[in-house]
Parts: C-alpha cells; sequence; structure tokens
C-alpha cells in the first residue's frame, strides 16, 4: 500500500494558505489634492483644516521622517518643492527627496538608506510608466515592499503616484477613450493593493468608460475612480475610508452578466451589463472584496 502523508494541522494548514494583511497604510490621491500650509504660518492664506495632505502627516505621525519620491515627475525638484514645504509646516521631522532617474540608482546604497530612515513615502504625480519601468523589480521596491507588509509604514500617492499603486495600471489612453475595444493600455503596477485598478482626476475627466473597459477585460478586479482632492485610506489592504472634499467611484464587475470584451475585435465598441458602482464620499467606508491569497 502506498504510505500516506501525515496530515497537517488545522492551525498550519491556515498558516500555509493565508497571507496576513500589510501592516502598513496606503492612501490613493486623485490629484490636485489641497497644499495650503499649516494654520497659523501666513495669515492671509486660506487653508483647509481637514487636508488629505494633513492626514498623511497624521498618519505618518509628528516628528517622524518622510520621503518624497517624485520619480514619476520629468521635473523632480519641482514637484517635490509643494511637499517640502508643506510637510515642514506641518512637523514632520526630516523630510528628504529621493533622486532616483535611472534603474541604477534603485540598487544604490544611498537610495536604500533613505527608505530605511524613511515613516512615510509621498509618490508625487506626473507619468506611471516612469515609476513601473524604473522602480519595478528594484531593490529599493522590493525593500519597500517588504516594509509595507512587516511595518507600521505610510504610502500615499497622488495622480500618476496613485494609479501607480494597484496590480492593472492603467497607462494610456485620452480622457475621451474607452468606448473601442483596445483604446486602453495596462500593465503591471507597483501592487500595494491587489484586484484592484486605480484611475484618478475620475470626475473632473470623466473617465468612467475606460475604467469600464478595465473591469470588462477581468471583472475579478474592483475599479477606484478618484476624483481631484479626494483620496482613499486603505488599512489591511483591504478596509477603505474616503477622505477629501470629492467623491470616490467604485466599479464592481463581478456580478457583471455578460460583456462582448472577448468576442469583438479591436476598435470595436464594447458592452457590460450589470455593473454595480458606488459613489462615496468623505467618511464613507468600503470593504474591498479581495480573497485571500492561496498562493503565496
Amino acid at each position: 500500500m502506498p504510505s500516506r502523508k501525515p496530515k497537517t494541522p488545522a492551525k498550519a494548514q491556515q498558516s500555509e494558505s493565508t497571507c496576513l494583511p500589510p501592516k502598513g497604510v496606503l492612501i490613493a490621491i486623485g490629484g490636485h489634492e489641497d497644499k495650503s500650509p499649516k494654520p497659523g504660518t501666513d495669515p492671509d492664506a486660506e487653508y483647509a483644516p481637514d487636508s488629505i495632505l494633513r492626514r498623511f502627516v497624521s498618519e505618518v505621525g509628528r516628528n517622524k521622517n518622510i520621503l518624497i519620491v517624485p520619480v514619476a515627475s520629468e521635473d523632480p525638484k519641482a514637484a517635490a518643492k509643494d511637499y517640502i514645504d508643506v510637510f515642514t509646516s506641518l512637523e514632520a521631522g526630516k523630510v528628504e527627496v529621493l533622486d532616483l532617474q535611472t534603474r541604477a540608482q534603485g540598487h544604490g546604497d544611498e537610495a536604500l538608506r533613505q527608505l530605511e530612515e524613511a515613516d512615510g513615502f509621498m509618490f508625487t504625480g506626473g507619468d506611471q510608466l516612469r515609476l513601473t519601468a524604473l522602480l519595478g523589480g528594484t531593490p529599493w521596491l522590493k525593500r519597500l515592499k517588504e516594509r509595507f507588509t512587516h511595518d507600521d509604514i505610510v504610502i500615499a500617492g497622488t495622480s500618476a503616484g496613485a494609479a501607480a499603486m494597484s496590480t492593472p495600471m492603467i497607462y494610456q489612453g485620452r480622457d475621451n477613450q474607452g468606448m473601442l475595444k483596445d483604446e486602453i493600455h495596462v500593465t503591471t503596477g507597483l501592487q500595494f493593493v491587489h484586484d484592484v485598478a486605480i484611475d484618478t482626476h475620475f470626475v473632473a475627466r470623466g473617465r468612467i468608460i475606460r475604467m469600464a473597459q478595465i473591469i470588462a477585460t477581468n471583472p475579478g478586479c474592483i475599479g477606484l475612480g478618484l476624483e481631484e482632492d479626494t483620496a482613499v485610506v486603505i488599512r489591511d489592504g483591504r478596509e477603505l475610508e474616503v477622505i477629501g472634499s470629492g467623491v470616490v467611484t467604485v466599479v464592481d464587475g463581478q456580478d457583471c452578466t455578460d460583456t462582448n470584451i472577448y468576442r469583438i475585435q479591436s476598435g470595436e465598441a464594447i458592452t457590460i451589463r450589470d455593473l454595480r458602482m458606488h459613489i462615496l464620499s468623505c467618511g464613507e467606508q468600503y470593504t474591498l472584496p479581495v480573497q485571500e491569497d492561496l498562493h503565496r
């Protein structure tokens, strides 16, 4: 008789099949967030008492170090300037800027030193394809993912910096596109949140149709459309809170009954039936239907 394999205890089976949620907090911002100074720093300036960037600094903690990551921008100094001013006025600790313009720098000791000393990370806007092309596969990104999993750090991204946070990442497609198959181009993002597609400037630039096409290609993903000056704070990899002045559009295709995306030719109009959609404003909460990873 063939020998039987010993049974694995139930607790061991659970630990093998279940990945623990990340300890880090993710803040994805739809772009054009308020950058007003801290109250009292400029008597003539208007400010929003509950701005997204104040929430970011609050989540990181006072006197904790922040690393600004302007890799998506072709003009990183300009992209970082406003954030340096805001974070300094909000009594953050040391505020540094990651000067990374080549993939080789993502292997360097200085970039890793900055990463290890930071408690919060702010990815600026620009071109999300620069982020994935320059950071993907580097020791810098691998280490950031390790820290996001095991440490109490905060990672924020705005505009392109937010769009790159998810697994499927939209990197090309005009605002008025999306109706025709293959008008939208997608690649793999930085993967801090899984089975979610993030798009930004969502209402201002009319991007609902292009998100619908992304969901039609894989209805197992959830679409998050972030309006300007609006963000989601994600804890445990799935618990979402909306902050900011606008709305977040959640596009859920998991129960869609039909799509023609796999039947039609490139350039033909798409169909998807029975999409679910939620419009969420500040203070609303939503649990992402993220499945447990059975193949870690």
